[in-house]
């Protein structure tokens, strides 16, 4: 049997069709003379009378006893649905299907008097819909325009159903359309809501659960979040007795509960919230929802066995509950829950559409989680810039830097009161606090000295090394300091250790006066904040080091510096005096192998000098005392002293010694240029054996090369670093090797200067040094006039004064002028020399030591010259700083550094004799 009809029934209601199915199965009946008659309905495999007419009420009551009517086999409704063709019975009471005792058949005879059917089927493309059957209480056949007639109106009520068909589809399109844009609206007031309080949940819930129980014509329902908390829960028209069953019996620990009831949107809030209890509220559909993750429906909440709050439900009047989990990464954060007081299950759509409201909560959920970190997130940094501007303004000013952090830590981790301690030992003392009243800065401030602070829970966490945090401290049995708890009513504390290197320094403290444990964000944030505390307090702390090595290491340095005056000074003055006796030993020595003796003597006094020369140049750079001070002049100033200096000494060699004339001007310090320049020279001059020494220079852009050429041994490549190391002398030098501490000083002045130092060397034709330093403008230079050597004239018996602190340079010095034929007078004040001048003519020469007793030698020629006028002098010292130099020269006179050889003395006086002036420098 083919049931074509059974597509009808679900897209077309039966009391729309009734109506019409009356009209058709009265009018054949009647045309068709019949005396009653039924229209069937092919449905599920059997029949439902879709119409009566004229039935007995007997009849009517058995058709209507089923509502599926399965016939017999042989009855006439089974043989036209069967073969699609009209069936004719003229008497009934013959057929087989009476004679089996079918009941359709017995009930036709029996309840309604018939004798004589025709059963016509309804067909639509050849499927069956249903079955006509016209009754005649007589036994008189039905013709054959009878049975046309009949199927006339079969086909009508086939038009009628597919006409309604149609009607039902375009009412259900239209009410698609309009449930469509309800729920277009509804999402549009969802997002429109989330819009405007990105930031709250609680209008989000309820518009969501508003639009939720309306489009799904539910009566009243619940939604709520129960992720590691419960923290938000939307009631909406939520009978009474179930509202205060759950705001009661679950003890909502909520940061906001919305209520809604009657239209009206009133806010409920409480202290406690059992998230155990409040999942297993309402039992099977809840729990199921939340925990399996999947949507719960009960169809009648009576019936089912699994549902325990019966009595709940019987009070507050609902049977047909829904609960929809909201989901997160496939994991129930929450649940949207939707009944109704009448057994009316939630059709799928529906349930759908609540699947789509609980996502659209659960996009707000995280929207506002987002929303709060990054709130958070921003919180925080801005409290990171803050402690770090602090820190770079306040370095090392500690109390400012600890200060804002604790502040910060407070605010960020919502504490009533906070502290930050450090120490060390068991004994802490508060550097920062938040919060504290000028009280409690004294209760602290007296219980600390007592040691009584160290028993409690920040003493623990110092002594443990971690994070300790108490829940409750009045709760908590180990809690010594209760009288420190009761006068600041706090409730809940933490304590968080500062660790450096893991061994704790001090602590920080934070406080609540609620019972409100500390989130384990919070804590992290916190551990952050000691972190930076931690830092601070060491960046003080190296800083204290730092500044106290520093005073530590100018005091050695000025002490050093005290000690290289002091030695440069004092031992020069013997080695000084030793020259002078040497040179007056030789002037009494007659024998050749007493001039031997005296050569010697005045070699190893040389040597000597050298060694004690570079020695200290040595230790006033490794010091660092040694100043300088850049000037612009002439390089050709420099090549005019290295040929003066070192021309002599070459030519006695053979070697050829050259400037290559220069016209540049440079920017360095002339002095230590001219020790660098010298002291290479002086290696070339050294070391080579034949051929010659080339001086000059290179422009190359902003500097000058100056170099310094000879055609000595070379340097192999393996020594070409180690020379510039101190006392390294090459391995073949020889007796001609100096003291190994030239190159050393070069580089080490050179470093000082900023000035490059470079080596080129062949083995066996020789070496090229350079020293590259920066040009400068050139300046108009005066060219002096150049004089012939001088000789002192012996007969002259000129007057010459030596002042001299030290009395055994006073001797030496004037025994060796006296035997060059001057009159002398030696002393140790410019006192004492004008003492001894008064029975003598003016002085012809005054030489003064720089450093004296009460003076210094420029202001003892001063007060000689006040006296006598502008009497030719110099200076003698054994202080090499190049302070001494420049401030001579500055003053107007020549100055010679102790050790000074007889023949530079001798070389000084004859100029200054000769040109009879005041000694100006040159």
């Amino acid at each position: 049997m083919s049931h074509a009809s059974a597509g009808y029934r679900g897209e077309v209601g039966a009391g729309e069709l009734m109506p019409v199915f009356g009209a058709i199965l009265e009018n054949a009946t009647r045309l068709c003379e019949g005396k009653f008659g039924i229209l069937f309905m092919a449905d599920a495999g059997g029949f439902r009378p879709a119409a009566l007419h004229n039935l007995s009420t007997a009849h009517a009551e058995f058709l209507r006893r089923e509502a599926i009517i399965i016939p017999g086999p042989k009855t006439a409704t089974a043989r036209a649905a069967r073969t699609k063709r009209p069936i004719l019975i003229d008497d009934i009471i013959a057929d087989g299907a009476y004679i089996e005792r079918d009941p359709l058949a017995v009930a036709s005879v029996e309840l309604g008097g018939s004798r004589t059917l025709v059963a016509v089927p309804m067909l639509k493309d050849d499927e069956l819909v249903g079955v006509i059957v016209i009754y005649r209480q007589e036994m008189r056949p039905f013709t054959r325009k009878h049975i046309e007639l009949v199927q006339i109106f079969g086909d009508q009520a086939v038009i009628a159903i597919e006409n309604a068909v149609l009607v039902n589809e375009l009412r259900l399109r239209a009410a698609d359309l309009t449930e469509s844009r309800e729920q277009r609206i509804a999402t549009a007031n969802v997002l429109k809501v989330m819009s405007t309080s990105p930031g709250d949940l609680v209008p989000v819930f309820d518009v969501i659960l508003e639009n939720a129980i309306r489009l799904c014509d539910a009566k009243f329902g619940i939604l709520h979040t129960c992720d590691e908390e419960v923290q938000y829960v939307a009631l909406n028209n939520v009978p009474p007795a179930l509202a205060d069953y759950i705001l009661r019996t679950n003890s909502l620990a909520l940061r906001r509960v919305a209520h809604k009831t009657g239209g009206e949107f009133v806010e409920v809030s409480s202290e406690t919230f059992s998230r155990e209890n409040f999942r297993l509220t309402m039992s099977r559909d809840n729990v199921v929802a939340v925990f399996e993750g999947r949507p719960v429906h009960i169809a009648d909440i009576l019936a089912d066995s699994e549902f325990t709050f019966k009595d709940m439900a019987a009070r507050a009047g609902f049977r047909t509950a829904l609960a929809v989990p909201l989901l997160r990464e496939e994991k129930p954060i929450g649940v949207m829950r939707l009944w109704r007081r009448t057994v009316r299950p939630f059709r799928e759509k529906q349930i759908e559409l609540i699947k789509t409201y609980a996502e659209q909560a659960v996009i707000a959920i995280e929207n506002v989680r987002l929303l709060n970190e990054l709130r958070q997130s921003l919180k925080q940094q801005t409290a990171a810039a803050d402690v770090l501007r602090v820190i770079s303004r306040s370095t090392f000013d500690l109390k400012t830097v600890l200060d804002t952090l604790v502040k910060s830590a407070a605010q960020l981790c919502e504490a009533d009161i906070a502290t930050i301690s450090h120490g060390t030992g068991t004994e802490y003392r508060g550097d920062a606090t938040y919060g504290y009243s000028q009280e409690i800065e004294d209760f602290v401030s007296k219980i600390a000295r007592s040691g009584e602070l160290n028993r409690g829970i920040l003493g623990r966490a110092t002594r443990e090394s971690n994070i300790i945090q108490v829940d409750d401290v009045l709760g908590d049995r180990d809690y010594a300091l209760l009288g420190f708890a009761k006068r600041t009513g706090i409730r809940t504390l933490l304590g968080v250790p500062l660790l450096r290197e893991g061994k704790p320094i001090g602590v920080m403290g934070l406080a609540r006066r609620a019972v409100r444990p500390f989130t384990e964000p919070q804590i992290k944030l916190a551990t952050t904040f000691a972190d930076q505390a931690v830092i601070a307090i060491e960046n003080v702390r190296l800083f204290d080091e730092i500044q106290d090595k520093n005073r530590q290491l100018a005091e050695a340095s000025e002490h050093k510096s005290r000690f290289l005056a002091a030695a440069s000074h004092d031992l020069r003055q013997p080695l000084h005096a030793l020259g002078l006796f040497v040179a007056q030993l030789r002037d009494h020595m007659q024998s050749a192998e007493g001039g031997r003796l005296i050569d010697r003597i005045d070699a190893a006094v040389t040597g000597m000098n050298e060694l004690f020369n570079a020695l200290l140049d040595i230790s006033k750079l490794d010091a660092g005392v040694l100043a300088f001070s850049t000037a612009d002049f002439a390089v050709s100033e420099l090549f005019e002293l290295i040929e003066s200096t070192f021309a002599i000494a070459a030519r006695e060699k053979g070697l050829s010694f050259r400037i290559a004339p220069g016209s540049a001007w440079v920017r360095s310090d002339p002095i230590l240029l001219r020790r660098i320049v010298s002291n290479l020279v002086s290696n070339a001059v050294r070391y080579t054996a034949s051929g010659g020494v080339l001086v000059g220079c290179r422009r190359r852009a902003s500097t000058l090369r100056i170099e310094v050429w000879d055609t000595g041994p070379g340097i192999p490549e393996e020594f070409r670093r180690k020379i510039f190391g101190e006392f390294y002398r090459l391995p073949d030098s020889g007796s001609h090797g100096g003291l190994g501490l030239g190159l050393a000083i070069v580089e080490r002045l050179c470093n000082l200067l900023g000035h490059r130092i470079e080596l080129r060397s062949s083995v066996g034709r020789g070496s090229r040094f350079s020293v590259t330093v920066s040009t400068a403008p050139a300046q108009e230079k005066c060219t002096p006039q150049p004089t012939a050597p001088v000789t002192i004239e012996l007969s002259l018996r000129k007057q010459v004064v030596v002042i001299d602190d030290d009395r055994m340079v006073l001797d030496g010095m004037g025994s060796l002028l006296r035997n060059w034929g001057c009159r002398v007078v030696t002393a140790e004040t410019p006192d004492g020399a004008l003492a001894g001048l008064r029975a003598e003519a003016r002085p012809d020469l005054i030489i003064s030591d720089f450093h004296l007793a009460n003076g210094t030698g420029i202001a003892a020629i001063a007060q000689l010259r006040s006296v006598f006028g502008a009497v030719p002098a110099f200076l003698m010292t054994g202080d090499m700083a190049p302070e001494r130099l420049r401030e001579a020269r500055e003053s107007g006179h020549h100055l010679l550094y102790k050790p000074v050889r007889p023949m530079a003395l001798r070389a000084m006086i004859g100029q200054l004799l000769k040109n009879g002036n005041a000694g100006s420098a040159a």
